[in-house]
């Protein structure tokens, strides 16, 4: 494990691997404890997630978010759906803290998504980055279990729900003259592992021994957030 951007980096190539004879897989799964006990944030690189996968998603996003608001208002969650959350686009109302317009999306397979309709290929990047991101939290979510010295499958089995996974493509808005802006307001996840990729424009910070850190963005790096549900057991079995 090393450091960047202050947070530590843990590469994750050794599970992708065929050959571990060199211990790679032993020493990842110790630099995920580490961080877990001294962060709780890690920067993943060698990740599995196509890095150009990424950087597409990233350009779509800001090219639907720059669209004018009725077009992106056709993209409104759907009336009567079960959705755990309403999927597709919305922003926090007005007197919210929270000054960001976002786009919500579940597991294609369920059938809650609404794809807006520019810019091309939306879509298709929103799905190919979910099946992508499901493959590494699975990932991650066993290497947790044996961190934590778990029975093997125990979190596969006590998360094994996937029908409240989402991914949400985020716009936060720019201060202004009047007000200054705060993008999302200080906050700790409340599920159990959260990924983040950002753009050039970055402003993510974590809190760490009660000071604010940034996570500057680093290209083809994904911040990991081991959120509440596996912090708390983290706080007594690491």
């Amino acid at each position: 494990m090393s450091i960047s951007a202050a947070l530590p980096v843990v590469d994750l190539a050794p599970f992708f691997t065929q050959d571990d004879e060199a211990g790679g897989v032993a020493r990842a799964t110790e630099a995920v404890r580490e961080a877990c006990r001294t962060h709780g944030f890690f920067r993943a690189v060698n990740h599995g997630v196509p890095p150009e996968l990424m950087a597409r998603a990233l350009e779509l996003s800001a090219a639907f978010f720059s669209l004018p608001d009725e077009e992106k208002a056709k993209a409104r969650p759907a009336e009567g759906s079960e959705a755990p959350l309403p999927a597709g686009y919305a922003r926090q109302p007005a007197n919210s803290a929270d000054k960001n317009e976002y786009l919500l999306a579940f597991d294609p397979k369920l059938g809650f998504n609404v794809y807006p309709a520019e810019p091309a290929g939306f879509r298709e990047a929103v799905e190919e980055c979910y099946a992508k991101f499901t493959e590494l939290g699975l990932l991650v979510q066993e290497i947790l279990n044996e961190c934590m010295g778990l029975p093997p499958g125990f979190l596969r089995d006590f998360n094994g729900d996937r029908g409240f996974d989402f991914m949400a493509a985020l716009r936060y808005f720019p201060a202004t003259e009047e007000e200054s802006n705060n993008g999302l307001s200080a906050h700790e996840d409340g599920n159990c592992i959260t990924f983040v990729i950002q753009d050039a424009v970055g402003g993510l910070e974590v809190l760490k021994d009660g000071e604010w850190v940034p996570a500057e963005p680093v290209d083809g790096s994904i911040i990991v957030n081991i959120a509440d549900v596996i912090q708390s057991d983290l706080s007594y079995r690491c």
